[in-house]
Parts: C-alpha cells; sequence; structure tokens
C-alpha cells in the first residue's frame, strides 16, 4: 500500500527497495550518521573473509550454520564466508595499529550490508532477513572507563528511539550454554556489565542465558504504537576478542595491556527498524522521515505552471516535492491521502494570482489554510529541521 519495498522468491529473505523506500531508508541512515559524526569513527571493511578470521573468533565453531559458506575455487573448498556481523573486522583495524591509553575508548562503527543464513520457515517481512545492515559499533576502551562507557551508549541509544517517540525497556542476558571463555572471565564480565548497568538508574528485567556467546550484554525493547514489543539495540561486553586477537594498548606505565571491547548496535537493523516504524507511525511518518513529503495539486492545467512554481521553490529548500496534475482533483486528493502525504498544496486561480496556497496538512481531514507560499515553505522546513514527530 505504500510502495516501500518488495520481496522476489529468487532472493529470499533479501528487500527489493523501491524508490520512495529507498528515500525513507537514506534519510534514516543520515539520521543514524548525523548522531554519530562526533563521537564515532566510520569505516568500511571487506565483505567475505577466509574461514581463518572465523576460526579466530569462534564464529566458525559456534555460528557456522548461519553463515553463508562460499567456495573457494582454487582449493574445492567452501573455506569462506559473507561477514553475518563486523565484529573481526573491527578488531582487524584496531589491531593494524600501536594505540595509548590516551586514545581510548576508540568507537569504530560500520553501516555494511550483513548476511546471515536464517532457516526459510523463520523469515518474516522486513523483520526477520537474510540480507540487512546494521548500525554496527565496536568500542576499545580500558577496564576503568566501562561504566562510564555503558552510560554514554545508554543515553545515546535511548535518545535515539526517543527521537522516534518510541517507548523503550532494558534487559540484562547472562551466559548461554553455548559460550566461549572461562567460568572466571564470564563472572567478571557479567558483574561489571550489571555494575555498569545500575550506575545508569535504569530498571532492568533479567534473562537468564540469553547472553551472547562471548559475553553478556543489555539489549534494548521498544514497545510499537500497538502494544508490541521489539528487541533492537545491545551493549555486550566483550574479554573473549581481545585475548583471540592479541588486542593491546600501552598503558601509562609504557607497558603493553589488553582493552575491553564493547559490542554496540542502535537499530539492530536498518530493515527491522523501518518495519516497527511502518507500524508505529501507521505508514504516516513525521514529515522529516516521510519520502514525499509534499504533493502539490493543480486544480487544473491553467494553473500547472504556478504549481510547478511552488514545486521548484519547495525542492530548492530541500523538500521532497511532486506534482501532481493528472486525473481529478478529487481522485488526487484520495491517493495523496492513501500514500500518508504530510502535506498536500493544491494551486487553483485565486493561488495563481496571491502566490498563496491552499494547505491540507495530514490527519486534519478536509480542513485547509491558505497561507503565503514563503510561509508554507518555512512551515515545512521547520519540521524538517525539529524533526517534529507531529
Amino acid at each position: 500500500e505504500l510502495g516501500l519495498f518488495q520481496f522476489h522468491p529468487v532472493s529470499p529473505g533479501a528487500p527489493f527497495w523501491t524508490p520512495r523506500g529507498t528515500i525513507l531508508y537514506n534519510t534514516l541512515e543520515q539520521f543514524v550518521r548525523a548522531r554519530q559524526r562526533e563521537e564515532f569513527l566510520e569505516v568500511r571493511t571487506p565483505l567475505m573473509y577466509t574461514k581463518e578470521l572465523w576460526e579466530q573468533s569462534g564464529h566458525w565453531g559456534k555460528y557456522r550454520e548461519n553463515m553463508f559458506l562460499v567456495l573457494d575455487n582454487e582449493s574445492g573448498e567452501h573455506n569462506m564466508s559473507l561477514k553475518p556481523m563486523n565484529c573481526p573486522s573491527h578488531h582487524l583495524y584496531y589491531a593494524s595499529e600501536t594505540h595509548s591509553y590516551r586514545e581510548l575508548p576508540l568507537r569504530f562503527v560500520t553501516l555494511d550490508v550483513l548476511h546471515r543464513n536464517e532457516l526459510s520457515g523463520a523469515l518474516s517481512g522486513l523483520t526477520r532477513v537474510r540480507q540487512f545492515a546494521q548500525d554496527d559499533c565496536h568500542v576499545y576502551l580500558r577496564e576503568d572507563q566501562i561504566a562510564e562507557e555503558v552510560q554514554f551508549l545508554t543515553d545515546f541509544i535511548l535518545g535515539h528511539y526517543a527521537a522516534f517517540g518510541l517507548e523503550s525497556r532494558v534487559k540484562f542476558a547472562t551466559r548461554p550454554e553455548q559460550r566461549i571463555g572461562s567460568d572466571e572471565q564470564w563472572d567478571h564480565a557479567e558483574a561489571e556489565l550489571r555494575q555498569a548497568l545500575e550506575a545508569t538508574g535504569c530498571e532492568y528485567d533479567v534473562e537468564e542465558g540469553d547472553g551472547a556467546f562471548y559475553g553478556p550484554k543489555i539489549d534494548f525493547h521498544v514497545t510499537d504504537s500497538i502494544g508490541r514489543s521489539w528487541q533492537l539495540g545491545t551493549i555486550q561486553l566483550d574479554y573473549s576478542a581481545p585475548e583471540r586477537f592479541g588486542l593491546e594498548y600501552i598503558g601509562s606505565d609504557n607497558k603493553p595491556h589488553r582493552p575491553v571491547i564493547i559490542h554496540r548496535a542502535v537499530c539492530g537493523s536498518f530493515e527491522r527498524f523501518i518495519a516497527i516504524l511502518i507500524e508505529h507511525y501507521a505508514g504516516a511518518f513525521p514529515t522529516w522521515l516521510a519520502p514525499e513529503q509534499v504533493r502539490v495539486l493543480s486544480v487544473g492545467q491553467d494553473w500547472d505552471a504556478s504549481a510547478k512554481q511552488l514545486v521548484g521553490a519547495l525542492v530548492e529548500a530541500g523538500i521532497r516535492a511532486t506534482l501532481q496534475s493528472r486525473e481529478t482533483l478529487g481522485y488526487r486528493i484520495r491517493e495523496a491521502e492513501l500514500h500518508k502525504i504530510p502535506y498536500m498544496a493544491v494551486v487553483g486561480e485565486r493561488e495563481a494570482l496571491d502566490s498563496t496556497v491552499a494547505v491540507r496538512e495530514r490527519g486534519k481531514g478536509k480542513k485547509q489554510e491558505v497561507m503565503s507560499r514563503d510561509n508554507f515553505v518555512s512551515l515545512v522546513e521547520e519540521k524538517i529541521r525539529t524533526r517534529s514527530l507531529t
């Protein structure tokens, strides 16, 4: 109905984004990048790696059934894989340089496409797919920085959800049966992360046995407008990977020390987050997020030129606007309502002569407000600038 995405049997579990859906996706991606611009370092890493890397990280033994293996023509073996997550590539990047304790925390973030070989029966629209993009971050820090970093990341994640009007709950997940690392490491990691979580002041529930295979985690669940709960963001504490990858930093004593790693995601995946936004807003996206923000409707062909001038002014101001002049005005109004466009701007004889526009705002029925074109452009600009939810 909204025309945002589609699926095809030739690529199960991988969405095809339409032009409207691509605008929505890119707008979300731009928002994520803007929030991470100052405190995070974005990197791009390869899509495919040899099994040696996955053996080193522990994924080959604990996660291989969920990975897409790739045939190496030279060896005739499936000894490579598309990446299901970005962790090992970030570790390689960290290990490629010498780091001082003064540099920490270092936050590497990647928005690359990932692939996970989900069972076909488990696939479900955008919420469970095989190909997706994740706002995947890994923080390399000293142990004495854990509490402060967890506070920073928790505030960052909750601030993201608040920007979309989403309510959230926090859960603390402990060691699973299938895991790597010693019991002593897990005891220490769980105690450190729980203490850091309690220092944030957030109320939380405990999910026994639901941690990652390499460490305990804090999960963030959001509730959509009809009361359904979705797991999205995560903060995971990892003492295992620094050992496996030999990661070090030079301390104040001029000696090498092991950093601690925090795995962090906010959206979970862009695909799932967009699915939740579709449900939460019932397709009526806030103006700043809407694929089409204004639809200009000409009453008749005589006023098309004036309507085109209005579209030009809107587009010049950075507003996503289109002109619809075919079919009857009533049909075009109903079509704009079906697509849940935030604003309809009607241009007829009076509006053309007075340089005004008759504005219909989504959700206000047939009510129209006549205003100057400059005021209308400013109104929409302000809605976008402030990322208003109304």
